[in-house]
């Protein structure tokens, strides 16, 4: 309690941790975020909670003067773009929550505009620079090392699907159909998709599959996960992103994340003619103007494109 106040409503007001936690709680079982996204949800809110704190007034005591000046503080101590719009983002969230639940009488940051965060375009590699890359996987896979086979077949395909490293490595062996060469993830918000991967990526799994997973599996408990680790277990991102880095290295192209494969694997498509709505799809984004931001294309294609099309052309 905030020295007895109540809100417009008349209900008490909650302790400031307890109200972020319900919170976290609505964002995972009702609106299907990660763990991870729900925490930094919190973090962003809680920020916003100690500044009240410091001006002497509880979360639900917040007016939209005192969530500008929060978010003016912000730009006056440096903060990115990017970062004032996301704090500005989980805030609109948490006061939206909050008053539908009947916390509030009122919305405060119903009006709140932040900046937008600045939106690059995706870093992608070159298709020659993506074949190296793979190839490099695969000539490493040569030793019959199993660990490096499993390595062929992480970055086969996170560049073949165009999944989030963490909906490749939740994936089970059970969730690959090898005779329709597709993967099923479940993506964000708890979404379900089935993505196509090629023969390159099908010749890996079957590599994979047939002596490799059965060596590392050994080692553990009998793991469903497809794509297992060094223990014998599930293999966990930061280890996927350390492989996707040092085979970027090994093959001498510039340095990538699996997230980078993802946005070479978009990127490819578009330029080889895929549509943006199958695209979409593939990707698992909730809105197409995310899946616009790869659409960034060459000059010489512009014209081949304009060319074909155009009437006057």
């Amino acid at each position: 309690m905030h020295g007895g106040a109540v809100t417009g409503t008349g209900v008490p007001v909650a302790d400031g941790a307890d109200v972020v936690a319900s919170f976290r709680t609505h964002l995972v079982a009702e609106r299907g975020l990660s763990e991870h996204t729900a925490r930094a949800y919190c973090s962003d809110v809680e920020h916003v909670i100690a500044f009240a704190r410091r001006r002497g007034s509880s979360w639900a005591e917040v007016d939209l003067a005192a969530l500008r000046s929060w978010l003016g503080s912000m730009v006056t101590a440096g903060r990115s773009r990017s970062t004032v719009a996301r704090r500005g983002a989980a805030v609109r969230a948490f006061y939206g929550w909050a008053h539908e639940r009947g916390m509030l009488a009122e919305d405060p940051a119903r009006r709140l505009v932040a900046a937008r965060g600045a939106s690059p375009l995706p870093i992608a590699l070159a298709v020659d620079d993506a074949t190296r890359l793979v190839e490099q996987a695969r000539t490493d896979a040569g030793t019959g090392d199993a660990e490096a086979v499993r390595d062929w077949l992480l970055v086969e395909l996170l560049y073949a699907t165009g999944v989030r490293v963490g909906e490749l490595v939740g994936a089970d062996v059970d969730d690959a159909d090898r005779g329709s060469r597709t993967l099923r993830v479940l993506g964000k918000g708890a979404k379900e998709r089935v993505v196509p991967f090629g023969v390159p990526a099908a010749r890996a799994l079957e590599r994979y599959l047939s002596a490799a997973r059965p060596a590392l599996v050994r080692r553990g408990s009998g793991t469903p996960a497809l794509l297992v680790g060094t223990r014998g277990g599930r293999l966990d991102q930061r280890r996927a992103r350390e492989v996707v880095h040092r085979l970027a290295r090994a093959a001498g192209v510039d340095d990538i994340a699996p997230h980078g494969l993802r946005h070479t694997a978009a990127t490819h498509l578009l330029q080889g003619g895929s549509d943006l709505r199958s695209v979409q799809e593939l990707l698992g984004h909730a809105s197409l103007a995310t899946t616009q931001r790869y659409t960034h294309v060459t000059p010489d294609r512009l014209r081949r494109s304009y060319e074909l099309a155009h009437p006057r052309a």
